[in-house]
């Protein structure tokens, strides 16, 4: 991923901006996938050389690309579909309204004291209230780990993928414990969605959420205040975005666990990650990071870091940049703390969690197409079963990508799946759960 400035455009400028993305990004995938057919006619690779010579080739691809269009500002497509209002939502029957675009933060405070009645994270009731009981009440099963992930969207939009993520979560933990923190799933329908694994015995549950309870006596609470009041400018970009980024460093603090995002595949057991944060990228040459992401998150409960990441969550609050409250702000705590002592936390290789880039996820999902294509694939695989815990799968770019026959991602789902045997044999052929 490329860093980028982040602008608050126009609708005229996002329609440009987007459609010299989406040119670039398409030069990018052919380009590599051109690259990506590594000559072996001279001789004969063990796994270990081939491992090797795919890095070599990645890191060399990935330079010329970044030579060949450095005029060009590429903004990752998380940050595009933030710009283009992609709206996650709280209810299964009705939107959350979205933010005015190009407006002033007057305007912005005005809209959102005449909506705050359409937002029903803000509100605390009988349902609520029951929050912290039954956590505890879960959680005190015989659980191997504690496992949360955020739904903040309609329940009949939690789809194949996103079952992916439990079924291979609990693939690798069949003793693990899943709490999904979601007011939508927390319903009849939500428990279709999970009632395959409750048959098979998995423990997994949706809870709704009590943001007020869970921020109490927390750097956060003030700022959570000001926006329940309308008193602080939400900015652009959907608020539920946000509140999703802080709910997940709130959740772990009061209670510790593992956080993951909901579009991952597990591939082995991560019981033994204390305290961790991944990197999203690296330095080639220093093997140090330079973007964090909050997509995956291992803490203990009142972790200090955690505290920080929600200070600076509410200190430093801006609704108008996609990632600042998000990923960037994880990067730009850990860069200030890393070297002071009594924090006590690790910053995982990017291969741990993000193996493989938004701009090259695509490539884990196609078939191979001829001998050379086929090594890569064996390569890629001896890769991510020897160094990664669960692949990132960067669902805003292939959830609607066919899992193709022979593919990176076909050997993952077969070996790291319960449920999930029906996959995609083709570009037009979709599996009914994965």
């Amino acid at each position: 991923m490329f860093d980028s400035q982040v602008f608050s455009l126009s609708r005229t400028k996002l329609r440009i901006i987007s459609t010299i993305t989406f040119a670039a990004l398409i030069f990018i995938i052919y380009t590599d996938s051109i690259a990506s057919e590594i000559s072996h006619q001279s001789r004969t690779f063990s796994d270990k050389q081939i491992v090797d010579e795919l890095a070599a080739h990645e890191r060399t691809e990935l330079g010329r690309l970044r030579s060949s269009i450095g005029l060009l500002q590429i903004r990752s497509m998380q940050e595009e579909t933030g710009d283009q209002r992609e709206v996650e939502v709280l209810d299964d029957e009705k939107d959350l309204p979205v933010p005015p675009l190009n407006v002033t933060e007057e305007e912005r405070i005005a809209w959102l004291r005449e909506n705050l009645s359409k937002f029903d994270i803000f509100k605390s009731n009988n349902i609520t209230r029951l929050f912290h009981g039954r956590v505890l009440e879960f959680f005190n099963h015989d659980c191997e780990a504690h496992f949360f992930m955020t739904w903040i969207s309609p329940a009949r939009s939690f789809g194949h993928r996103e079952f992916l993520t439990m079924d291979s979560l609990f693939k690798s933990h069949p003793r693990g414990c899943l709490m999904i923190l979601s007011k939508s799933m927390d319903s009849a329908r939500g428990y279709m969605i999970l009632k395959p694994l409750l048959d098979r015995g998995f423990k997994v549950v949706a809870v709704t959420p009590d943001l007020p309870f869970l921020l109490k006596n927390t750097p956060a609470k003030a700022w959570f205040k000001g926006i329940r009041r309308a008193e602080k400018d939400p900015g652009e970009i959907p608020l539920a975005q946000n509140l999703s980024n802080l709910l997940r460093l709130a959740v772990l603090y009061k209670y510790g666990g593992v956080y993951m995002d909901t579009d991952f595949i597990v591939l082995k057991p991560l019981t033994g990650l204390k305290n961790s944060i991944g990197a999203q990228s690296m330095d080639m040459e220093s093997k140090k990071w330079n973007r964090l992401n909050n997509a995956f998150l291992a803490f203990d409960m009142n972790h200090p870091l955690l505290f920080k990441f929600m200070q600076e969550f509410a200190y430093t609050f801006d609704g108008n940049k996609w990632g600042h409250n998000g990923p960037y702000l994880v990067s730009r705590v850990v860069g200030r703390v890393r070297r002071r002592p009594g924090y006590n936390f690790t910053v995982l290789p990017s291969k741990a969690f993000y193996p493989v880039d938004w701009l090259r996820i695509s490539g884990l999902f196609q078939a191979p197409k001829n001998q050379a294509s086929s090594k890569w694939v064996k390569a890629k695989l001896l890769q991510l079963n020897g160094e990664t815990y669960g692949v990132h799968l960067w669902n805003r770019q292939t959830n609607r990508l066919a899992i193709e026959e022979g593919s990176v991602m076909e050997s993952l789902i077969s070996n790291h799946c319960v449920i999930c045997q029906q996959i995609y044999t083709s570009k037009t052929k979709v599996s009914k759960r994965c």
